[in-house]
C-alpha cells in the first residue's frame, strides 16, 4: 500500500516532543515519556543439501518489545488502577488478578508542531508487567518524582486512517 504526502511542502521531520496516549476511549494525563515501539524478527537459518557451503535465511517468530510509559506522580490513579488489575495485593485467593479487563489497547498520537495528529498508531492487548509507584526519593535532588508502567503488548500497527493534516500558514498581507 502506498502512501503519499499531501504536504509536498514538509521537508522536516515531525518532533518527538508532541504527543498523547489513550486508553478506555480517554487521553491520559501527563504522560511524559513514551518508550520506542520495537519490532524483532527472529532469523530462521537453513541450507540446501546440495548446497553445503552457503545459508540460506528465512523470517521467523517476531517478538514486540515492552513499551515504557512515564509521568509526574499526582493524585492521578490511572497508572495504578491498570497496575492493579494484574496483581491486586489483599483482593482475597484467586482474585488478585482481573482477568475480565486486565489488557487494553492504547492509541499513541503524534502530533505537529501546531498540535494536529499527523501519525498514530494501534497498539494491541497491552497490560502493565512493571509499575514503579515512586521513585527513589533523594531530599538534596532538584528533580520531578515519576512513577512509570512497563506495557507488554501482542503488536502495534500504523493507523492509516489517520492523514496527514493540512499544516497551518500565516497569510501575506495584500499589497
Amino acid at each position: 500500500m502506498a502512501q503519499f504526502s499531501v504536504n509536498a511542502q514538509r521537508f522536516d521531520p515531525y518532533k518527538n516532543f508532541k504527543f498523547r496516549v489513550k486508553w478506555d476511549g480517554r487521553y491520559v494525563a501527563g504522560i511524559s515519556k513514551v518508550g520506542a515501539l520495537k519490532r524483532t524478527t527472529e532469523v530462521v537459518e537453513h541450507r540446501e543439501g546440495g548446497d553445503p557451503s552457503t545459508s540460506r535465511y528465512s523470517p521467523g517468530r517476531s517478538k514486540f518489545e515492552p513499551i515504557m510509559l512515564e509521568r509526574g506522580v499526582t493524585h492521578d490513579s490511572e497508572f495504578e488502577q491498570w497496575a492493579n488489575k494484574v496483581w491486586n495485593y489483599g483482593s482475597g485467593l484467586g482474585a488478585e488478578v482481573s482477568l475480565q479487563d486486565f489488557r487494553k489497547d492504547i492509541i499513541l498520537e503524534v502530533m505537529n508542531e501546531a498540535g494536529q495528529v499527523a501519525i498514530a498508531y494501534r497498539v494491541y492487548r497491552c497490560w502493565v508487567s512493571e509499575f514503579t509507584a515512586m521513585p527513589e526519593l533523594d531530599a538534596n535532588a532538584n528533580a520531578i518524582a515519576i512513577q512509570s508502567i512497563q506495557l507488554q503488548n501482542e503488536g502495534w500497527e500504523r493507523d492509516y486512517d489517520v492523514t496527514e493534516p493540512t499544516e497551518p500558514s500565516f497569510s501575506e498581507p495584500e499589497a
